[in-house]
């Protein structure tokens, strides 16, 4: 019998990937995504269904799953992978563009692990995957609400791992690194207008140069579907599932280094005002 996976923003970049790495794997897929598009996915098989699913809107929620369960029986894995992306001065970003960031990166991804939880509780089985980034292992400069938006679900993720797992749930984090190749950076221009002043313009310059010389590869999107995959069958007690060898490099640097060599290292890499005289 099929497992079945439920994934949120499956409509292109990482969701995409991963509603595809599953369904080569034999997985029944519940490809979910604001404005449902069976386009996006062009292959004929019964073990998908595109449905629609706003993480912002607790009704939605609650029918996507429930239409889950009426069609493969069970959800035995959760993929929280929607969101969206900000790169801005925090000075210029108004509240109301950190609400809109949290509002999906955050509480989005609470509201889908709360709908999901009795029935896993239930059914005495499940994963919760929630797909971070590298940027709350590696913060850079002009991604400040962004990072925050998403260090919220690190530590929440955490804290869930040890609550649910003596009701046989596993929750895990998949922390992606930058794929130029998404359309996440694309999908955020109407968001970013006017977030980066002329005051930063020569900074916000200098550090997307440093980022364009970036010292490994990025991440790309199969990465992360094989780290989802991962993060979803694998036995053990594995919080953190690193996908991109950006990721890998931030990982190894801030978790295997003295906080002065951190320290530095993100500087080169990132700060174009480094070094700083002393």
């Amino acid at each position: 019998m099929p497992r079945t996976v439920l994934i949120t923003g499956t409509s292109s970049g990482y969701g995409k990937a991963i509603a595809e790495m599953f369904l080569a794997q034999g997985w029944n897929v519940l490809a979910t995504m604001r404005r449902p598009d069976p386009g996006v996915f062009p292959m004929k098989t019964d073990r998908l269904r595109v449905l629609p699913l706003d993480v912002t809107d607790p009704g939605s929620i609650g029918s996507a799953i429930a239409e889950g369960v009426q069609t493969f029986g069970a959800i035995d894995v959760l993929v929280n992978n929607a969101g969206i992306g900000l790169a801005s001065a925090f000075e210029a970003t108004p509240d109301a563009v950190v609400r809109q960031l949290f509002e999906t990166n955050t509480f989005g991804a609470l509201a889908t692990c709360r709908a999901i939880i009795p029935q896993m509780r239930r059914q005495g089985s499940g994963v919760i995957i929630n797909v971070t980034s590298s940027v709350t292992i590696g913060p850079m400069p002009l991604v400040a609400a962004y990072a925050a938006s998403k260090s919220a679900v690190e530590g929440f993720t955490e804290s869930l791992s040890y609550e649910l797992r003596p009701f046989g749930i596993t929750a895990r984090l998949v922390e992606p690194g930058y794929a130029p190749t998404t359309n996440f950076t694309t999908n955020g221009g109407a968001r970013m207008k006017g977030l980066i002043p002329v005051e930063y313009a020569g900074f916000a310059a200098a550090c997307f140069a440093k980022m364009a010389a970036y010292p490994t590869a990025y991440c790309s999107e199969a990465e992360v579907a094989q780290a989802v995959l991962a993060a979803a069958t694998e036995e053990g007690r594995v919080l953190r599932y690193l996908a991109g060898a950006d990721t890998k490099m931030l990982a190894e640097l801030r978790w295997s280094s003295s906080e002065a060599t951190y320290v530095s290292k993100m500087g080169e890499m990132f700060d174009p005002l480094w070094p700083v005289e002393a």
